[in-house]
């Protein structure tokens, strides 16, 4: 069987166009198969439509957060709860076209254990969204050495891979970087991003500040050279300036230098706090991680079997 999981934030609209669009595509291809719609703490009817929609469809479960924990967080609650053989992951607005799961099952059918959807472009996007992240799929590629400029969550998993991922004892996860390091027998599937059908997108700016600095410092510790970068170069521009003052000491030349004074007192200021900054935000995140605290809470589920719990 085949478990497809779908996050799902505010998305009421699109709860029960997915499900008929991938019955649609999955039934004559005679693939089996479940839809798992994870509700991300969604404040509009978003539960309320996977419940109506598993009460006419057998294949949908619904799972239901106790609060907003975020996409990584319902991805990995989806890859718990899935009954599959294998498991495919895709946005619930459908911008991840649905007909190549068709293709992503054929290629696991000849033994592929991951099926990586891979983006040929990125759809209609401002070039300021497009420019932030390019970067950040740049930046976290030096740090983890994995190429995931054109990767997405957008991607099949054999059980063997999903149960490796679910056994990772780790809370702050990164489930596009992870499903890469994990390895296994991969290919992949070229992709072009869709138009959304209903709705809007619901990362912001702000939001995705945020998921890139939680998942470059989860997956990497590179950041934290940075300190040490920082303080050989502090200790160059202490040299070349020693230097200079000695040089000027024994030539008999007055070093004015007040400007200089606060200049460097501004700069060494700055590069104590940013590694300071830089440090407290991994301890933080070693706070976190100590603290042991599940990476979600469900609160409900339905569909399977008929029941609600």
């Amino acid at each position: 069987m085949l478990s497809i999981i779908l996050p799902s934030y505010n998305e009421e609209k699109m709860i029960p166009i997915a499900a008929r669009r991938l019955g649609e595509i999955l039934i004559p291809e005679n693939i089996d198969y479940e839809l798992l719609f994870v509700d991300d703490g969604s404040r509009d009817s978003t539960w309320q439509q996977i419940q109506e929609v598993a009460k006419e469809d057998s294949h949908v479960v619904g799972v239901h957060f106790s609060r907003n924990f975020g996409k990584e967080a319902a991805m990995f609650a989806g890859l718990e709860q899935a009954k599959g053989d294998c498991c495919v992951v895709i946005d619930c607005d459908l911008q991840h076209p649905p007909e190549k799961i068709v293709d992503m099952y054929r290629l696991w059918e000849q033994g592929y254990e991951v099926v990586e959807g891979i983006k040929e472009d990125r759809g209609e996007e401002s070039g300021m969204h497009r420019f932030a992240a390019n970067s950040f799929y740049g930046i976290i590629s030096k740090l983890t050495g994995i190429d995931m400029g054109s990767s997405s969550d957008f991607k099949l998993l054999d059980r063997k891979v999903v149960d490796t991922l679910n056994k990772l004892p780790e809370r702050n996860v990164f489930f596009r970087a992870l499903s890469f390091w994990v390895g296994f027998n991969k290919t992949e599937v070229s992709y072009r991003v869709q138009e959304r059908m209903e709705g809007e997108s619901k990362w912001s700016t702000k939001s995705l500040i945020k998921y890139a600095i939680t998942n470059i410092t989860s997956f990497s510790s590179a950041p934290l050279h940075i300190v040490t970068i920082l303080g050989f170069i502090m200790a160059a521009v202490a040299v070349v300036f020693s230097v200079i003052s000695l040089v000027q000491k024994f030539m008999g030349v007055a070093l004015g230098g007040f400007t200089t004074v606060i200049v460097l007192l501004l700069f060494i200021g700055s590069v104590l706090m940013i590694s300071l900054g830089i440090m407290g935000y991994y301890i933080a995140r070693i706070y976190d991680e100590i603290k042991g605290r599940p990476k979600y809470i469900v609160s409900r589920i339905c569909g399977r079997e008929g029941a609600e719990k």
